[in-house]
């Protein structure tokens, strides 16, 4: 098995939401950079990590059939 050991600049967590996603970036110090909500759009997201990209790792909390 092969894991991944690289770093990067940034990092996004993603809460998953039927109609918004709450986004968390933070840099490789942990920094806090952006705490937001935004609609369950792919154009607001892309427009959301945008300043971050293409230096960003995400990671999105998947739920299936919480409900």
């Amino acid at each position: 098995m092969k894991f991944y050991t690289k770093t990067h600049p940034y990092y996004c967590g993603v809460d998953l939401h039927t109609k918004t996603l709450y986004l968390c970036v933070i840099d490789q110090e942990g920094s806090i950079l952006m705490h937001k909500n935004i609609p369950a759009k792919p154009d607001a997201f892309l427009k959301a990590i945008k300043p971050y990209h293409p230096n960003v790792v995400i990671g999105v909390e998947c739920m299936f059939s919480w409900y």
